[in-house]
């Protein structure tokens, strides 16, 4: 079994890939099988947040990248930013993982994407956001205050980001 304990910041070029969805990639503590089949452990650093295209050491050498999986994930689209801006606090009082973006081009429409939840989606389109289902890569924003820790709600089986110095 290979034992992944470094991020690697070196010029190797990865020779095995790890795929995580967003929630794996936020446990320092982690047993996993890479793309190739080969069992791992993942025993990193506490508050360590993986994303796609990171690398990893393992004891023996190995060059790791990480993979971000799809997910199942909300998009809510906005005309304006300002929309965007009010969505975004609101989510942000609720401590919400969420990523934003824009569309490519002069007039591309804002978003803001999280795990799906029908009383958020219900919010969000009061807000004036268009919703709709996605099957993406999940990079949420990493907080104010990087390398930090994340709450779970109570019962709650995703990952939500409250990072503290």
């Amino acid at each position: 079994m290979l034992r992944i304990e470094t991020p690697y910041h070196g010029t190797k070029a990865a020779t095995e890939r790890l795929v995580l969805n967003f929630e794996q990639r936020t446990k320092s503590r982690l047993s996993a099988t890479l793309a190739s089949g080969k069992a791992a452990t993942l025993s990193l650093s506490r508050g360590v947040i993986l994303r796609g295209g990171d690398k990893l050491e393992a004891t023996d050498g190995t060059i790791i990248e990480i993979v971000a999986a799809n997910e199942a994930l909300l998009e809510a689209r906005f005309t304006t930013p300002l929309a965007l801006a009010r969505a975004a606090y609101h989510l942000g009082n609720r401590h919400v993982a969420v990523e934003a973006g824009r569309e490519p081009g002069e007039h591309g429409a804002y978003w803001l994407r999280l795990y799906p939840d029908h009383v958020l989606e219900h919010m969000l389109e009061g807000l004036g956001a268009e919703s709709r289902k996605r099957d993406l890569p999940f990079e949420p924003e990493a907080g104010a205050y990087a390398h930090g820790h994340q709450h779970p709600e109570h019962g709650a089986t995703k990952a939500r980001i409250h990072e503290m110095g």
